[in-house]
């Protein structure tokens, strides 16, 4: 995927003000539509112009993609954006302007970084009265999602400053994380989105709920994974061994003779819910980094007592 430089393409400096960068779209946008333009590339170019003034026109996406653009040009050869490069960014919504903007048909760049903001926009007939919800993306712990717990939670918002130049500024809010929540979901702060005019009430803040990389366990949905690593002893001759869940020790009992990559399955253990997920356990034989003399002694022999046994005999080898 192409990066695009939408300052270029708008033909203004990175620090132009909102009401420069409504004047440069105004004079590409007669200079390209493709209804008059007599330039053979009108219409893609009238297309590009409008998706970079979707971006550039909104505070909130311009800061947005003013940080982004900082990260990406570090030796990346094509773009992908960074994972959750958005994280802690309040976004309004602010709608799209669409055909208006010749954006009816915006880039795979556009729609993998806004794609899925469509949704965000104020609310119709209502917005006059009341302010615009807000939505942004936060990281809590998977052991939050357990118990429950309340977290202050830092968020990022645009505000342009009196010479119209976008500027962040940040909050922190004491967030209540319910007991069960997975991630994709929204926790709803009433109140705490866009303030309402004249009056009406204030918008809702929606937090997407993402999980912070843990260091032993993986997620997926409800269910939790754990590699939990055994000694060749325990894989040969079984036995009873303690595994950490989020929720504290349990027992297992591991079969004998049993192979790297087995699974087994705590039903219910995973993250809570009207449907809890379950806790998978993947065990994986270690060895020590060094053997002692009389360790190795006994792996020879091992070896010479199991010479029959070839883990490879499905691969024909």
């Amino acid at each position: 995927m192409e990066y695009k430089d939408y300052y270029k393409i708008m033909g203004v400096s990175k620090g132009a003000t909102q009401d420069e960068i409504k004047r440069a779209y105004r004079k590409l946008a007669r200079k390209y539509h493709p209804d008059v333009s007599k330039e053979s590339n009108a219409e893609e170019r009238f297309k590009e112009v409008g998706e970079a003034y979707e971006v550039l026109k909104d505070p909130e996406k311009r800061t947005a993609y003013d940080q982004l653009g900082a990260n990406w040009k570090a030796g990346q050869q094509g773009f992908q954006p960074p994972p959750d490069w958005d994280a802690g960014f309040e976004f309004h919504g602010g709608g799209f302007t669409g055909k208006e903007a010749g954006g009816a048909d915006f880039s795979d760049f556009f729609e993998s970084l806004f794609g899925q903001r469509t949704g965000g926009a104020g609310q119709s007939s209502a917005y006059q009265a009341c302010g615009e919800n807000s939505h942004a993306k936060v990281f809590i712990d998977l052991e939050d999602a357990y118990q429950g717990a309340t977290r202050n939670l830092s968020l990022r918002a645009t505000q342009l400053d009196q010479n119209g130049h976008p500027q962040i500024k940040e909050r922190t809010l004491s967030v209540k994380i319910p007991k069960g929540v997975k991630a994709g979901q929204n926790i709803r702060l009433q109140g705490q989105g866009s303030p309402g005019i004249g009056g009406g009430r204030s918008g809702d803040l929606y937090l997407e709920v993402e999980f912070n990389p843990h260091s032993i366990y993986k997620v997926d949905g409800r269910d939790v994974l754990l590699e939990l690593p055994i000694s060749p002893w325990e894989a040969a001759l079984g036995g009873k061994i303690q595994a950490p869940t989020p929720t504290g020790k349990v027992e297992l009992k591991i079969p004998p003779c049993t192979s790297s990559g087995k699974r087994m399955r705590l039903k219910g253990r995973g993250i809570p819910g009207k449907l809890p997920g379950d806790f998978y356990v993947v065990l994986e034989i270690a060895l020590p980094d060094q053997l002692s003399d009389k360790e190795k002694s006994l792996y020879e022999t091992l070896q010479k007592e199991a010479s029959q046994f070839n883990p490879r005999i499905k691969l024909g080898v």
